[in-house]
């Protein structure tokens, strides 16, 4: 297996979380791995739901859901997909406020990019913009956005997975 990981942030910004992660895989394959088995790879203990998480969900189509179902059923609402563009580009809504609760009426964004650097060689770069919004929270959520446990943690399990399934 031959995983690079990397981190970039976005100069001078606080206001987004950047990751990087380079897999020996085609993008095809990445993207459908990120978006069609996002179960299989999402931490299962990054869920808010009351239940414990069942299943994680990425509804593949512009104005799908993005959630969690628990064990005993229940739903979690954590956004929408604002753009579906395989096997190049995804764009998410996050309506999870600065406290870890479903807002409809919040939105940051989560845009990932998908980079053939060969045949079989993908970059995906990912973005997790719009923290202002989080106001007095920002500090807090861009710690846990930006720590090993976040979209870092996150991003090596899916790589992980797409290797492993190739």
């Amino acid at each position: 297996m031959s995983i690079e990981y990397g981190v970039t942030l976005s100069a001078g910004s606080d206001s987004v979380v950047s990751k990087q992660v380079v897999i020996d895989a085609p993008a095809d394959h990445v993207f459908d791995v990120f978006t069609r088995s996002f179960d299989l790879w999402w931490p299962r203990k990054n869920h808010i739901g009351a239940s414990e998480r069942f299943t994680a969900i990425l509804e593949p189509w512009v104005g799908g859901r993005w959630y969690e179902r628990g064990e005993d059923g229940s739903e979690c609402d954590w956004g929408r997909v604002l753009a579906w563009e395989p096997p190049h580009r995804l764009l998410l809504s996050w309506q999870i406020d600065g406290d870890w609760r479903t807002d409809p009426d919040f939105v940051t964004e989560v845009e990932v990019r998908f980079y053939s650097e060969t045949t079989h060689r993908t970059r995906v770069e990912l973005e997790h913009r719009l923290l202002e919004r989080y106001g007095d929270k920002l500090a807090t959520m861009r710690a846990a956005f930006d720590s090993p446990n976040g979209w870092a943690g996150a991003l090596a399990a899916m790589a992980r997975l797409a290797e492993e399934m190739r």
